[in-house]
């Protein structure tokens, strides 16, 4: 197991690089002086050079990396001149917003697109099956975009249930944080619910159709038993990718989203650093929701690793 998570690190590390290359070289394919890209043409020249030099571009692109990498992992992100503050300040205030949008949509993903999944196997065939089978298709090809326009005018500006705009942290006002929640977290969660009820369905139609479920009803388990101990356990292979993909996508795919409700995020920062040239930003957001996904991507491999034996022995 040890060498398993030895080489999926080292895997890891190797496409973080690589990713922090393309993020670099992001500010040297800019058309034309990156420094008036950014800030304009109508700057003096004085402060033209000022900021050039604070940004380490008369510097060799070799040691432009490194330096930009060392002072990366210090904490040192350099300071964004659209949002007027330090970059890292930015991403501690915007990114955890983000993340929760992004944990609470794939937790409530997982939860019913498997509880969906289960159903809609074990009753193969019967009239919940064929609903919620449409359901899912609906779901997978219903735009966000779409979907979130159509909530704001039904539930904020025709009922006038819910605010349409906005974040607070639960903590500091819970009841304020579901309202604010909710609307974007179905949004957000929607398509992953339906992928999961697809993909359970197959999975655990698949595992049902084997001898060892078969044997197991000769020896007249109760179903609920074989359908949890057995079934389910053996359909998670499959499933375990799209839960790393759910998680990910969430977090680094919430910018519709957060433009949609006006919500301060991640999502809105890195659309926001983009339309104004503020490469910067988008360096170090691009570096972030990366690290987001590898380790994301890590932790599948693991749970692989835990749910079959025979993927860590190879």
């Amino acid at each position: 197991m040890g060498r398993f998570l030895l080489k999926r690190l080292f895997q890891t590390l190797l496409i973080l690089v690589i990713i922090s290359l393309m993020a670099f070289a992001l500010i040297h394919i800019i058309p034309g002086d990156p420094v008036y890209a950014m800030l304009g043409s109508d700057i003096t020249p004085e402060y033209h050079d000022q900021v050039y030099e604070s940004m380490g571009l008369n510097l060799p692109l070799v040691e432009q990396y490194f330096r930009w990498i060392g002072n990366f992992l210090q904490g040192k992100m350099g300071y964004s001149y659209h949002f007027k503050m330090d970059v890292l300040q930015l991403v501690q205030r915007r990114l955890p917003v983000t993340v929760i949008l992004g944990i609470t949509s794939a937790v409530l993903s997982v939860v019913l697109g498997l509880l969906f999944g289960i159903i809609t196997a074990v009753r193969r065939g019967k009239p919940i099956d064929s609903i919620l089978t449409v359901l899912a298709n609906i779901g997978i090809a219903t735009p966000v975009f779409w979907l979130a326009v159509t909530l704001v005018l039904i539930f904020s500006i025709k009922l006038r249930w819910l605010p349409s705009w906005g974040f607070t942290m639960p903590w500091v006002d819970f009841g304020k944080s579901m309202k604010q929640m909710l609307m974007p977290t179905i949004c957000m969660s929607v398509g992953g619910i339906a992928s999961y009820t697809r993909q359970t369905r197959s999975s655990m139609l698949e595992v049902i159709g084997q001898d060892y479920i078969r044997t197991a009803r000769s020896k007249g388990l109760k179903e609920s038993r074989i359908v949890m101990g057995h079934a389910v356990k053996n359909a998670l292979i499959p499933i375990l990718t799209l839960i790393g993909m759910t998680l990910r996508n969430c977090i680094g795919g919430s910018a519709i989203i957060e433009r949609v409700f006006n919500i301060a995020g991640m999502g809105s920062v890195m659309v926001e650093a983009l339309g104004n040239r503020d490469y910067i930003t988008l360096q170090s957001g691009i570096i972030f929701l990366s690290l987001i996904t590898c380790v994301c991507n890590l932790l599948v491999d693991i749970a692989y690793a835990y749910a079959d034996p025979r993927i860590r022995l190879e």
